[in-house]
């Protein structure tokens, strides 16, 4: 055993289970991929002043959670929490929005940092599939990346889960709203610290998960009765195109998710056999993030997927993927000149697009078949220096032990013709 361990609130990502991880990826990334959506990767780190004015002071994830450092030349830097401040920046940047073609719309995949406590479906570092569309505001935007999410997670055949909804408003009438809330909030016990935020976002202690702050906010205003006839109407056509699009959704009139850029639409999946750790994905609209940070008005809208937690969910839904095996042959070779001979079969066979893997190391041929069991290979091949002074191999057919010879000159064509 290594002296060392994966840091507190990390694992390590092994086979299989990592290769649920990619499948779970490629199904939650194929929506955006077949709608317009172009790929981006930013870096793991950023000017921490990037997350402190795009993400909100005031959030916990920046005055609580985020990792940050000194780099050699004095710089501030934290380690990316979430995707969208990064993606704005680097579209911004790039200056992608000025092409033309709005909305833009990107999708990333990657790791995000947050140090928070410990424990199952809450990671220091964690998996994000995410989509951002940019420079548009348009109900039928945020429908289609609602609706993109919800065919996602429905690919992976999850469906004990909900859709949360909710309209935060715009700069017209949160400011009105924002007054009601702060004087409803300065009546309850709540400590300094909540105190603190409620001065600088009232909005996020809306999202406080204490159960002792929660029973004071029962008789909380509600944003809903403070929209504007503008905004009324945007979440209105939001919400039939859904329902027409046949996706399910809860209104949730304290929905605020944890992040200060968000107006109008928001959102949040959550999955009911994960606990307190419910949530599996979700977003929202941000038109004010891209002036936030210095650039042009770009109404966007955008969400970030769970792939560990989405991973939980499956597990909770006993959920099972059908993956393909990651070896379909497995060679095994009774001495060294026959391991010679299939070494070069084995290096052919893989660039012709057959997933092959080789017995290594001095092994038993009770061994070698019992590696090529576990390996998963639908086929083995068994070659001894007397099938090589016939010019042939024996392949074994792993399900029903029938074994037949095949030339050497005639394997890759015998397999292909086997569908491999």
């Amino acid at each position: 055993m290594s002296t060392f361990t994966a840091p507190k609130g990390t694992y390590d990502l092994l086979p299989p289970s990592s290769a649920t991880f990619l499948a779970i990826r490629e199904r939650l990334s194929a929506p955006l991929r077949r709608s317009g959506y172009g790929y981006i990767e930013t870096p793991v780190f950023e000017d921490i002043k990037l997350f402190s004015r795009g993400v909100g002071e005031s959030t916990d994830i920046v005055s609580k959670e985020m990792y940050s450092l000194t780099t050699k030349g004095g710089d501030e830097l934290g380690l990316r929490p979430e995707g969208t401040a990064s993606v704005v920046r680097a579209t911004l940047q790039a200056n992608l929005h000025k092409l033309g073609n709005l909305p833009v719309k990107l999708w990333y995949s990657g790791s995000f940092y947050r140090y928070e406590r410990a424990q199952k479906g809450r990671y220091r570092q964690f998996a994000q599939i995410g989509a951002e569309a940019i420079g548009a505001e348009d109900p039928a935007l945020d429908a289609e990346v609602i609706i993109l999410a919800d065919d996602a997670f429905r690919s992976l055949g999850l469906s004990n889960y909900q859709l949360l909804l909710n309209s935060l408003g715009d700069k017209q009438c949160r400011p009105v709203y924002r007054t009601a809330l702060v004087d409803f909030l300065a009546g309850l016990d709540l400590d300094e610290d909540t105190r603190r935020r409620a001065e600088i976002n009232p909005l996020r202690v809306l999202d406080d998960k204490r159960q002792s702050v929660q029973d004071q906010l029962v008789d909380a205003p509600m944003l809903r009765d403070f929209l504007c006839e503008e905004c009324k109407a945007y979440d209105e056509q939001v919400r039939a195109l859904l329902t027409a699009a046949g996706v399910a959704f809860v209104d949730d009139p304290k929905l605020v998710r944890g992040l200060d850029y968000y107006t109008r639409t928001t959102f949040e999946f959550v999955h009911g056999g994960l606990g307190a750790q419910s949530a599996i994905g979700g977003g929202g609209r941000y038109d004010g993030l891209s002036e936030m940070l210095g650039g042009p008005a770009l109404p966007s809208v955008g969400w970030g997927l769970g792939v560990d937690r989405t991973f939980l969910a499956m597990e909770a839904e006993g959920i099972v993927l059908d993956l393909p095996a990651t070896t379909s042959v497995y060679a095994v070779a009774l001495g060294e000149e026959a391991k010679n001979v299939l070494f070069g079969k084995v290096t052919e066979l893989r660039r012709a697009g057959i997933a092959t893997d080789l017995a290594f190391g001095v092994k038993t041929i009770k061994n070698a078949m019992k590696s090529a069991d576990r390996s998963g290979a639908r086929f083995a091949l068994v070659a001894g220096d007397r099938d090589l002074a016939a010019g042939v191999v024996q392949l074994k057919d792993m399900t029903t032990g029938e074994q037949i010879p095949v030339e050497l000159e005639a394997l890759v064509t015998t397999l292909k013709e086997k569908q491999l």
